[in-house]
């Protein structure tokens, strides 16, 4: 009861409606993103194999680098301008315009390097089609407005687009993949969901709150990506090692260990999405209310602990339903459950009070450094120690990014 207290507490009862009504939104959207494919992820390993669906992963591995380059950070800083600017369509135009300008120029780009990679790398050009393929999830992912639904604190959009457009791709995939052989038609079913999410949601962006598109003067974009460059490496740097761990399985070991790693990766990230959603649903709310940041930080805290053990209650539940049967299968599973809290504690002090208090730099530097130690021990550990290795990477990427920003608000802030 004193847990439930304390979220009461946050909250006054206008300000509780618009948080509880966003968070079951974007929960929703989120469950929905994680679950649909938990639902189909048996199914897909029973009829691909492991190594054809490590394959898939590998491919949307490369894909992923490139996301916070398209993204370029709006996630964070557009929907802090939409949150601050609300009440003015203008003014949304025009944070909308520079948006979608710079992610135009930034897809482009990414897909001539993503393009190039391939082309170049004998391995991933043997298989061209899931590369190129996996693609399509950039453009999706890209238009998607997002940023815009959660900076007007209408999360509810968000979820009623996903959830149509997740529940054909599960369908889907349950009628179109029957055989090993169909592996290439994973990535095509996902980016077509991802770019019909995305149209319609730019569709209610024009229709329904009446935005418009304006050719912008280089000098404004420049700008733009100035100032927006922090907060952009402190998105970007932490693929360094979330996709390394993929890509270096691939490399060291075989294409069967990264399904694996994958699956049982998935199954934790339903732990770590909750943590995102909660952190992601108060982030415009303590833009206005810095004040309530005490209480969130309790009751972040008890949630991160306890979603860190969760996994671990399932265990026997969570390998029998991906049918993994490696000896190493539950020590993986230990060490990717711990590093929930890590990823916890950097949800509290990096987005949630660093962010907002606009030190965006700290968090970057913070972000780079952890990022890139991560980084050189993914060689060594996933050499010697494989999908252990990759584990333990993860694990320590995670604490090093959040356990400094908490040490620097406990000792350097909180008095």
């Amino acid at each position: 009861m004193g847990f439930f207290r304390k979220i009461k507490n946050i909250l006054v009862q206008k300000e509780a409606k618009v948080l509880i009504e966003n968070f079951l939104s974007l929960s929703t959207l989120q469950l929905v993103n994680m679950v649909l494919p938990l639902i189909t992820l048996p199914y897909v390993i029973r009829v691909l194999g492991f190594s054809n669906y490590g394959m898939v992963v590998l491919a949307a591995a490369l894909v992923a680098y490139f996301m916070p380059i398209a993204d370029y950070s709006f996630k964070i800083t557009a929907t802090r301008d939409v949150s601050v600017s609300r009440n003015s369509v203008k003014k949304l135009s025009l944070i909308y315009s520079k948006v979608m300008s710079l992610k135009l120029l930034f897809v482009i780009i990414s897909t001539l390097l993503i393009s190039l990679i391939v082309v170049l790398y004998p391995p991933f050009y043997d298989e061209k089609v899931v590369f190129f393929l996996s693609i399509l999830l950039l453009f999706g992912h890209s238009l998607f407005p997002e940023w815009f639904f959660q900076g007007i604190e209408k999360m509810k959009y968000i979820a009623f687009l996903n959830f149509g457009i997740k529940l054909f791709f599960t369908i889907s995939v349950f009628v179109f993949i029957t055989k090993a052989e169909d592996y290439w038609v994973y990535p095509l079913l996902q980016g077509i969901g991802f770019i019909v999410a995305g149209l319609a949601g730019q569709y209610m962006l024009i229709k329904k709150y009446k935005l418009k598109f304006y050719f912008l003067k280089r000098k404004y974009l420049l700008d733009a990506i100035k100032d927006n460059f922090p907060i952009f490496v402190n998105q970007f740097f932490p693929t360094l090692y979330n996709n390394t761990n993929t890509f270096l399985l691939g490399i060291f070991t075989t294409v069967s260990l990264v399904g694996i790693y994958d699956a049982i990766k998935k199954v934790v990230d339903v732990c770590v999405m909750l943590v995102s959603i909660i952190s992601r649903v108060f982030f415009p709310f303590l833009n206005r209310k810095r004040d309530s940041f005490g209480k969130f930080n309790t009751m972040m805290l008890s949630i991160g602990l306890i979603l860190s053990v969760l996994p671990l209650f399932f265990s026997k539940v969570i390998f029998w339903y991906l049918n993994v049967d490696h000896e190493y299968a539950f020590t993986v599973l230990c060490l990717l459950s711990l590093s929930i809290f890590g990823y916890t504690l950097y949800t509290i002090y990096g987005l949630n009070y660093f962010i907002v208090q606009r030190k965006d730099k700290l968090v970057m530097n913070n972000t780079i450094i952890s990022s890139l130690l991560a980084f050189g021990l993914a060689f060594p550990l996933i050499f010697y120690f494989d999908i252990i290795g990759a584990a333990i990477n993860l694990l320590i990427a995670r604490f090093l990014m959040g356990g400094y920003l908490w040490y620097k608000w406990q000792f350097h802030e909180k008095h």
